[in-house]
């Protein structure tokens, strides 16, 4: 077991730990969640050694293995699979013992490392490590494609499976939601929940940790507190206390008074009754989460529009995608991600965007955004349509010399410009207050933006999309940098919302909380999903399980050769393959009977090894199937160049 006994933990002047006290068992799952700054990733790093505590006792079991993603980007040309491959360290020691043996005459030796590469899972490591590729969301076609030619979020993905990949007894996960879709956040879960070692994750995804959690331990005032139960129960017990020490509760009777009055104007009224149910919903999560709330860096609400237009817009067949690049040949015809879209957003819609990854999402609401022009089709947009985009890459497009004051100044001048300046103060002093309400207050004004966390720059990206007072919000994956409260205070501004709101997320609790109905973007279109996230979940599992058992069937040592010396015979049958020479074609048979002939061979050796032979049998044969592996390697890569 894991134990601190009145550990004090420093960063520099600040005290993080401060006596802290906790045992955790093995086998626990435990959920460390704490306000931003409070010690959560120190906390990590003095569980895997980073930093040693400056007073107390610490305990961890010295003969437990330790997985944790790695921070660094990683630069190689390696393929992904056998960049994963090698997060397992085990099988690296085993590769290892194996090279170092055939080395000596030492027979015994040899067959103990072939033993021990056997038990390591060397034959099976391809399909298990392109399992964990394909669950985390990347296709069958990228397996073998370079790190190196994956972006920054993909290559992070790569860490996390080369995490997962590694035997473990204790598993370190900080924000292992950050990159994924929700598609890959549910095949993790699922993973997750298999998992049979001790596992600390920190996360601001309350569905995630509630899934996969079933101990929560808080971080708050340089104290460790644990709490039996996932983050809902942790919430619930937390609400309590907080209700009891402080009166919580009271800071948001006014409004609470508020949503009862809309909703008992409005309810029984046609046109108003989306905004009602809303208010309904925003009114049961306050009830539960105003403790919470309290406790949050602060809160927010959205303007209500200067006007509503209805419908919002209306798209007639329209195609949405990417443009030829500048520098493909003339009459290179544009990427069409999805097409023939035939909807209307009307206003006080509450819409979630599902999909698969890469099915098209947010190239449709970068569609709708006027970030893309449309590839075919007409959008009709109602009069003084307003929109407020929070784009997945906003954080990186705001200038990070400037500060949030010159960032609300270049705002102002561009909504000028464009003649969308509705009422809103423009005064410096006004725009300074404004700030304010967002905790960019004080020196905070004038802070250059690249020195800022994620999390206040994501702050900043919200502050401005309040003051552009928008009747359609368009929120694709907003709640990235955002921490647990926060991301409760914006549930509850868009419950509040008077306009419309067209939301991607993999937070499934902003999905519930906000969302009265979806769209599916799938296999090219867009249709009405009719069951809830719960359904959509269990669609997302089958098909992430029938993509690992495709790759784990394919990856199997007999079948994986089968199915090359297969290979011609269906291209054949296809008619496809362009004409070959007569001496291609005698290279070809010859290369395909010695990939039958290896496959054989392998398999009867392997065959001999299920029955323990004598450790000179097993050395001997361990290094035939070592060559044999590498032969079939090289026949291959000659047999793709001979028939592509």
């Amino acid at each position: 077991m894991i134990t601190l006994k009145n550990v004090t933990l420093r960063r520099s002047a600040k005290v993080l730990l401060d006596g802290a006290t906790v045992t955790l068992n093995p086998g626990e799952k435990v959920g460390l969640v704490g306000r931003n700054g409070a010690g959560k990733s120190s906390l990590f790093a003095l569980l895997n050694g980073g930093l040693h505590e400056d007073a107390g006792e610490y305990y961890i079991p010295a003969q437990w293995r330790m997985g944790q993603v790695a921070q660094d980007m990683p630069e190689t040309d390696q393929s992904a699979t056998d960049f994963v491959i090698e997060g397992d360290t085990v099988l690296l020691a085993a590769r290892e013992e194996v090279t170092a043996s055939e080395a000596t005459e030492d027979y015994d030796r040899m067959a103990h490392a072939y033993t021990g590469l056997h038990d390591a899972g060397e034959y099976d490591a391809p399909s298990r490590a392109q399992a964990l590729i394909l669950g985390l969301g990347f296709k069958t076609s990228e397996l073998e494609n370079p790190v190196n030619s994956f972006s920054g979020g993909w290559r992070m993905r790569l860490q996390l499976a080369r995490a997962l990949m590694c035997p473990s007894d204790l598993l370190l996960l900080d924000e292992p939601t950050n990159h994924l879709d929700l598609d890959a956040l549910v095949w993790l879960e699922a993973w997750l929940k298999k998992y049979e070692g001790t596992m600390l994750v920190i996360s601001h995804d309350r569905e995630f940790l509630d899934a996969v959690t079933n101990v929560t331990l808080h971080i708050d005032a340089g104290k460790l507190v644990r709490y039996g139960g996932n983050y809902s129960k942790f919430e619930d017990l937390r609400s309590e206390q907080m209700a009891l020490q402080q009166g919580a509760y009271a800071k948001q009777q006014d409004k609470i008074a508020h949503l009862q009055k809309f909703i008992a104007r409005f309810k029984a009224k046609a046109s108003k009754a989306k905004q009602a149910q809303s208010r309904v919903k925003a009114l049961d999560r306050m009830e539960k989460i105003a403790p919470l709330l309290s406790e949050a860096d602060f809160t927010f609400e959205f303007k209500e529009p200067a006007n509503l237009p209805n419908p919002m817009l209306s798209m007639s067949g329209i195609s949405v995608g990417y443009p030829a690049p500048a520098d493909a040949p003339e009459g290179t015809p544009p990427t069409i991600i999805v097409r023939n879209i035939s909807k209307s957003v009307l206003a006080g819609q509450r819409i979630g965007i599902l999909g698969a990854n890469g099915q098209g999402k947010s190239t449709l609401v970068k569609t709708i955004a006027r970030d893309l022009a449309i590839l075919d089709g007409e959008i009709t947009e109602g009069k003084g349509l307003n929109i407020g985009y929070f784009a997945q890459q906003e954080l990186d497009v705001l200038r990070p010399a400037d500060n949030p004051l010159e960032h609300m100044i270049r705002l102002v001048k561009d909504m000028t410009a464009g003649g969308k300046i509705a009422g809103q103060a423009t005064r410096e002093q006004d725009l300074r207050s404004f700030l304010g309400t967002f905790n960019f207050g004080g020196d905070m004004v004038k802070q250059a933006v690249g020195s800022m966390s994620g999390g206040e720059k994501a702050r900043l990206v919200l502050c401005m999309l309040v003051w552009q007072r928008p009747n359609l919000l368009l929120m694709d994956e907003p709640t990235n940098h955002l921490d647990l409260a926060t991301r409760e205070a914006l549930s509850m501004a868009l419950n509040e919302f008077e306009g419309t709101v067209m939301l991607v997320s993999h937070d499934r609790a902003l999905l519930r909380a906000v969302c009265d109905e979806f769209w599916m973007v799938s296999r090219g279109g867009v249709e009405p999903f009719d069951g809830d996230l719960d359904d959509y979940q269990r669609y997302l599992l089958d098909e992430a399980k029938r993509q690992r058992e495709e790759a784990k069937e394919a990856a199997k040592p007999s079948n994986s050769k089968k199915a090359v010396v297969e290979a011609p015979i269906i291209l054949a049958k296809a008619g496809s393959a362009a004409p070959v020479s007569q001496k291609t074609k005698r290279d070809i048979q010859q290369v395909e009977d010695r990939l039958a002939q290896l496959n054989k061979e392998g398999g009867e050796l392997e065959s001999k090894l299920a029955t323990n032979p004598h450790p000179t049998e097993i050395a001997e044969a361990g290094k035939r199937l070592k060559a044999i592996n590498e032969e079939l390697q090289q026949l291959e890569d000659r047999w793709l160049t001979l028939t592509s």
